[in-house]
């Protein structure tokens, strides 16, 4: 599936289950293992988990593929990794802390949101 694609079906899916703050990150010249970092959060665990099942459910119904889903037992951060775009869906304290945007964060991908979303692209990178 290319990128783009990928990219907007995952920030739809995060969308569609009220995914806080969306951050998309190109990774291409980073990393030869995935092209997008994507990152979002979630309020509670039960959120993140939604969030997570959902990703996978919306990636594999585009006919992507998703190799892993880590973390869902916590729910304080699980990732989802769809091959060309790993997702990282965490609670606010635990973004806070590890802070992946200072890791990932040299190429912001520019993106608009959704069009039920009433948010700005301001920075929703895709």
């Amino acid at each position: 599936m290319d990128i783009r694609k990928l990219q907007r079906v995952i920030v739809d899916a995060l969308e569609d289950v009220k995914a806080q703050d969306i951050k998309v990150y190109n990774t291409g010249g980073l990393s030869d293992l995935f092209d997008r970092v994507i990152i979002a959060s979630g309020t509670s665990h039960r959120q993140t988990k939604a969030l997570a099942w959902r990703v996978a459910q919306q990636v594999k119904a585009a006919g992507g593929e998703v190799l892993a889903v880590e973390g869902e037992a916590s729910g304080e951060w699980v990732l989802v990794d769809a091959g060309d775009a790993v997702v990282h869906i965490m609670q606010p304290a635990i973004r806070s802390y590890y802070r992946l945007e200072e890791i990932w964060g040299d190429k912001p991908v520019r993106m608009k949101l959704g069009a039920s979303s009433t948010r700005s692209a301001n920075k929703v990178d895709l």
